[in-house]
């Protein structure tokens, strides 16, 4: 049996959200001119049984086999590449970029991530740790977790 990510909505931002609901004033007034990005279902080639977003005994599980923890001590990371954030399961996005088309990056444990198109250098948010993993799509359609390259994280850490 193949393993998914679960697709959860998450909101844009706050203030996108209070012009939609309470004011119904088109998204430009607050300067933001893209909607929000759709949620992103990830099917894993690989199953595990306890998968980011799991809980037990009441405590979400963060990461999972196949993610590296990183210690942010509420530090940003940024854009390695131009690309797209969307979310998807828990407190989790990812991060593809046509530069790397086999490629998704998933992130969790960032605080208010920036969503939508991104540009390289470009923060995507902070958190205290990082729980990241890479993912390469396979011939049929799936993702693997693969070992992440020093070089990406490092593109990822360090401020442009």
């Amino acid at each position: 049996m193949w393993g998914a990510i679960s697709v959860g909505k998450v909101c844009y931002t706050a203030c996108a959200n209070a012009l939609r609901i309470a004011l119904l004033i088109p998204l430009t007034a607050c300067g933001i001119a893209q909607e929000p990005p759709t949620a992103r279902s990830v099917p894993i080639h690989q199953t595990w049984q306890i998968q980011p977003g799991s809980a037990i005994a009441g405590h979400r599980v963060l990461a999972g086999l196949g993610d590296i923890s990183i210690d942010l001590a509420g530090q940003r990371v940024y854009a390695p590449f131009d690309g797209q954030m969307q979310p998807t399961a828990g407190n989790c996005v990812v991060f593809s970029s046509p530069e790397v088309p086999a490629y998704l990056l998933r992130l969790c444990g960032l605080r208010r991530p920036s969503l939508g198109s991104v540009q390289e250098g470009q923060a995507l948010g902070r958190g205290e740790v990082l729980h990241f993993a890479t993912l390469r799509k396979q011939t049929d359609g799936r993702w693997a977790l693969v070992e992440p390259s020093s070089a990406l994280l490092t593109r990822l850490l360090r401020s442009p």
